[in-house]
């Protein structure tokens, strides 16, 4: 109960903006990012080799499934990994009837990979330029019922430059203008956690304080187009901050927020201490848990009717959210990427 009202709490204090969406409308999930939303692509792309299953599990950087596996559980979606479809045949082969996964592990936001660069492996942009220009060459348009996720920039920062956060934020603005131009209504935006904060910031001769700063500078830049965008009443921008939601994470039960738990893999494994972080830089199971109910309780706090049915924009302000707990206390609960990427992206 303390950790959902939490929960809805940083949905009510996020930057969201008064249009709605319903999680019952969504028939398809579209996931772009980096390795925080990678459920298997760099992994098929390595010869699943990258990152190493175990520890990490099943192609994902964490130690379990991360947030896209739990949203996709609680939206009954489970998007296609990219690399297990054919984007060049019409249509794609196989059919991604619940929608494509496009997130590639080490992912900039821009067009390449920020830890393997020249590997054919897609930046953020790039992966969502590839979906507009796939649809623009099949004369489609995005669709209106499906939800989009964009999560990156964090890469920029670690393994390109600590200082340069126009880049990031103009990269993810222009994926996000993107998407609304190919057609998206519902896109699910996250913010960056305090990047100066994680283990990995304080190795490698990172500057933990140059982190933070980039941080800040990137969520506000975000939040300005996320502002922009949502003025149009067309849109759903839904933003999710994992900034506040990190920083707060010890109200969660999180006991252990400054190492990471395969540094203390003796500790924690033996389920004694809570870890916000499974390695330097990415969040364990459970965090990605929170992050999925996060999310899942900023789509629940808002309703409105079926896309095709215009009747208006609906008000929810706290009453909203005494539902949304009232309803959770009802449950329980790369290398080269060969020719088949290849392939994708050079169809636009």
């Amino acid at each position: 109960m303390k950790k959902q009202a939490i929960a809805v709490g940083f949905v009510l204090f996020s930057f969201m903006l008064p249009t709605k969406a319903s999680a019952a409308s969504f028939n398809q999930l579209y996931v772009f990012g980096d390795s925080l939303s990678d459920t298997g692509n760099i992994y098929n792309a390595s010869g699943q080799t990258f990152p190493q299953s175990p520890p990490y599990f099943e192609g994902r950087f964490s130690n379990g499934p991360i947030w896209v596996d739990y949203l996709g559980d609680q939206l009954g979606l489970k998007p296609t990994l990219l690399t297990d479809v054919d984007l060049t045949t019409i249509p794609p082969t196989p059919i991604p009837t619940q929608g494509i996964n496009f997130a590639f592990g080490g992912a900039s936001s821009g067009l390449d990979n920020a830890v393997s660069p020249n590997q054919n492996l897609p930046g953020v942009l790039k992966q969502v330029l590839s979906f507009a220009g796939t649809l623009q060459a099949n004369n489609q348009t995005a669709n209106p019922d499906a939800l989009y996720t964009l999560w990156g920039g964090a890469n920029d920062f670690f393994f390109l430059n600590p200082e340069d956060s126009a880049t990031p934020i103009n990269n993810i603005s222009l994926a996000l203008n993107t998407l609304v131009g190919a057609g998206a209504k519902n896109i699910l935006v996250f913010n960056l956690p305090d990047l100066g904060q994680a283990p990995g910031a304080k190795i490698e001769g990172r500057n933990p304080t140059t982190l933070s700063k980039s941080t800040s500078e990137f969520n506000l830049g975000l939040a300005q187009t996320v502002r922009s965008l949502n003025q149009n009443p067309n849109l759903n921008i839904i933003s999710i901050d994992t900034n506040s939601l990190f920083y707060q994470a010890r109200p969660f039960g999180f006991t252990n927020v400054t190492e990471s738990c395969l540094s203390r893999l003796d500790i924690c494994n033996a389920g004694n201490n809570k870890f916000l972080f499974w390695d330097d830089l990415h969040p364990t199971t459970t965090a990605h848990q929170v992050i999925a109910e996060t999310a899942w309780a900023a789509i629940e706090a808002q309703s409105v009717p079926e896309p095709s049915i215009n009747l208006g924009i609906l008000a929810l302000g706290a009453f909203g959210a005494v539902g949304v707990l009232r309803r959770q206390q009802k449950k329980s609960a790369l290398i080269s990427v060969g020719r088949v990427v290849d392939r994708q992206l050079s169809h636009k």
